[in-house]
């Protein structure tokens, strides 16, 4: 398992990272939209849309909604920006609500649907929206992978070796406390790393006082987005979203975290150009 999904993992962040440094910033939005659209798909199915034309029509209306986004400059607007991170603090909210109960609470078959739109809609514009920020965009998008990936693979790791402590054990039963902890270190070291990295070429770079509490939400905010999606999976009773990325799952698996994190990492950085 650990094999494959290192074998799927290093190619796709190779892909991610030399569209998002070296093409102009409307191919890491198609990029994203095609990624955008996969998960799509797989929403589709765990919100109980099983048919071939159910998913299909899910996944065209979030198509058309991108379009309308792209059409209209939606990313470099910051109208969303604050809509957006009320909707994931919300969220958060309503999984740590989820998570005290001690028991699952199956949620009204057409809330994921909707829920899916707006939140593959957010995640969308964040990404867009961070590369497009003038000259520090693409660093941006870096230290928003990292502190996804690092949680991630700081968390795997952790969990695994000194895991004690069930994080959320009605929603996500595999996930401890110790992971979350290891995932957060992970991504705070990429953070100061990337800053020192980026300081002498980038003036004007906000320094550790602010980077490190806001990779620290931004890290929070990615497990939240874990959990939500595992919130669905319990809810079609699935282990994994799809079958797309051999030691990963699906799409949607592998950018659950980033949904949460992309807008909320817009959000923070308003007023940085």
């Amino acid at each position: 398992m650990l094999r494959q999904r290192v074998l799927t993992a290093i190619p796709l962040a190779t892909l991610v990272l030399a569209v998002v440094w070296l093409l102009p910033g409307v191919w890491l939005q198609a990029l994203f939209a095609v990624a955008a659209l996969l998960a799509a798909w797989e929403w589709a199915g765990l919100s109980g849309l099983d048919g071939i034309a159910g998913r299909l029509g899910y996944v065209v209306a979030l198509a058309v909604l991108l379009a309308g986004l792209g059409a209209l400059d939606a990313p470099v607007s910051q109208v969303w920006l604050i809509p957006g991170l009320l909707w994931w603090l919300a969220i958060a909210v309503w999984v740590l609500a989820q998570a005290r109960r001690g028991h699952f609470y199956r949620l009204p078959f057409w809330l994921p649907a909707v829920a899916g739109l707006i939140t593959l809609a957010l995640a969308w514009l964040g990404i867009a929206a961070i590369h497009a920020l003038p000259v520090s965009g693409p660093f941006w998008v870096t230290l928003l992978m990292a502190l996804v990936w690092g949680a991630d693979i700081g968390g795997y790791f952790a969990g695994r070796r000194f895991g004690r402590h069930k994080l959320a054990p009605a929603i996500s039963p595999g996930k401890t406390w110790e992971g979350v902890a290891g995932g957060l270190a992970l991504g705070l070291l990429l953070a100061v790393l990337l800053q020192l990295a980026g300081a002498p070429v980038l003036p004007g770079l906000p320094g550790l006082g602010w980077l490190l509490p806001v990779a620290t939400m931004v890290i929070a905010l990615s497990v939240i987005g874990d959990l939500a999606e595992s919130v669905l999976k319990r809810q079609a009773d699935r282990k994994d979203s799809g079958q797309l990325l051999p030691g990963h799952g699906g799409m949607l698996d592998r950018i659950d975290a980033l949904l949460a994190a992309a807008p909320v990492m817009a959000a923070a950085l308003m007023r940085v150009g």
